[in-house]
């Protein structure tokens, strides 16, 4: 089987129901969504099995949520069928919920980093965003787009955000706090 197929050697690309120029804002934003599966595909691979059983099964249905996701973004056809739900983004949230229930509260922004996995889980989560500010993009140009995929990205960074305090507090790493950050973080606990 020959994987090139040289329909792309002149700048467009195919989408499922068109063809695009390789620099449209559709294709920069489900190629920035494939990045992002790279690095969760990294962080896994960094992650100790036996320490972080739910965190590599958790990532491994993000990455197949991502391959959705793309396929989602790359349709313009008038019959397409979505495969992100609203399901799949209460699910962030209840992983979300328990993630940040097991790290101690914070007050202060963190800086990116800790350790290996932690680093690469910030760096999926940076892509995260980039790619939610391009479907934001999108949005404005072709309002067909389905917005359950901006809801998806904009909830999984703040699920990157949790995994990375997670990943670092189980392998007993300290999050930095940045220097000149004022307190910004409520713990909802009041103070007797």
């Amino acid at each position: 089987m020959k994987i090139y197929t040289r329909t792309g050697d002149k700048g467009q690309t195919a989408l499922i129901g068109g063809r695009v120029d390789k620099d449209d804002i559709r294709v920069e934003a489900y190629g920035t969504v494939d990045e992002l599966n790279s690095f969760v595909g990294q962080a896994i691979a960094e992650l100790e099995t036996e320490k972080f059983t739910d965190v590599i099964a958790d990532l491994e249905k993000i990455q197949h949520e991502l391959f959705d996701c793309g396929g989602d973004l790359a349709s313009v056809s008038k019959r397409r069928q979505e495969k992100l739900t609203e399901e799949t983004i209460s699910y962030l949230e209840q992983r979300i919920d328990i993630l940040m229930e097991e790290t101690p509260d914070l007050e202060r922004f963190i800086l990116p980093g800790g350790s290996k996995p932690a680093a690469s889980i910030h760096i999926a989560r940076t892509i995260t965003r980039r790619a939610e500010r391009l479907v934001v993009r999108l949005l404005k140009q072709d309002s067909s787009v389905p917005v359950v995929t901006l809801q998806y990205l904009n909830r999984l960074s703040d699920y990157f955000f949790a995994l990375a305090r997670v990943v670092n507090f189980r392998l007993d790493v300290k999050d930095v706090e940045y220097i000149r950050s004022a307190k910004v973080f409520h713990t909802g606990k009041r103070k007797e």
